[in-house]
């Protein structure tokens, strides 16, 4: 019992912990094989080599499937809660792993889905100690939060917008001219709007030019404005996390914006690089 005790613990510093030169070696070997899977589903998608090694690339990515499927399975063995790994952001994305290769067997097209394993990618954060980089990913996510519903309102409101052009142009120019349905009106107006212009559904008389210029400019208006508000909780975000800086003599936790000495203690708040 203890014997079985240790191979899981032991198993589970290997899987789980990139601390230790096992568990780097283990997660950088994990890194080079989802790559390798990524790469034969790439080519794979090539008709001339599809055409020419489809067997071959079938087992392969059979090989594949299998070892994900192991390393899951043996994930859920070591871990001390499999049901909180399962559930989990990485639990799931491992099963996405895999399940795309089952798929396959019975729809053929099922096999592109595996390049979600992309996502798996992600454990080079924990393999390389890319830890600062996850703390600016959070300053991210709290100006989208942030800004969600600023966007919200601006989304909704652009789409009335659009849904108005749309449905002019299709009663000014009519099916004749390309207009055939209100939705293909809010197609066009779409299009138009994000200043993209496929220029498939083109009005034809005076008065739609007219409209349509008038798309244009607004698109030009408000093109900016998500970026705009996106930008400022960006710069909230950043300065909240400024303001929260401990002082490290007296741990004192809010500051004035851009301080560099603490107010109570007049210590420096930020050591100065060598």
């Amino acid at each position: 019992m203890d014997s079985s005790k240790n191979w899981r613990e032991e198993l589970y510093v290997i899987i789980f912990q990139s601390d230790t030169p096992a568990g780097r070696r283990f997660d950088s070997i994990l890194l080079l094989i989802i790559l390798a899977s990524l790469v034969i589903v790439i080519l794979d998608s090539i008709d001339s080599v599809h055409q020419n090694y489809a067997d071959l690339l079938a087992y392969i990515e059979w090989g594949f499937t299998v070892v994900f499927a192991i390393e899951y399975g043996l994930r859920l063995y070591c871990s001390p809660k499999p049901l909180r790994y399962a559930f989990s952001f990485y639990g799931l994305v491992d099963l996405l792993a895999i399940v795309p290769g089952i798929l396959a067997l019975y729809y053929s097209d099922a096999q592109y889905l595996l390049i979600i394993r992309i996502i798996r990618m992600l454990r080079i954060f924990r393999v390389l100690k890319l830890s600062p980089y996850l703390k600016q990913a959070n300053y991210l996510m709290t100006a989208l939060r942030g800004s969600k519903q600023k966007i919200v309102v601006f989304l909704l409101s652009v789409s009335t917008l659009v849904t108005v052009f749309g449905t002019l142009m299709y009663v000014i120019e009519g099916p004749e001219h390309g207009f055939t349905s209100i939705p293909k009106g809010i197609y066009w107006a779409i299009v138009t709007l994000t200043t993209v212009g496929f220029g498939d559904i083109v009005p034809r008389t005076p008065l739609g030019q007219v409209v349509s210029s008038l798309v244009m400019i607004t698109g030009y208006s408000i093109i900016a404005v998500p970026t705009g508000i996106f930008t400022a909780e960006l710069a909230n975000a950043m300065r909240g996390e400024q303001l929260q800086h401990d002082c490290p003599t007296c741990k004192k936790n809010s500051h004035e914006h851009g301080a560099a000495f603490c107010s109570r203690c007049g210590n420096a708040l930020f050591k100065k690089l060598e």
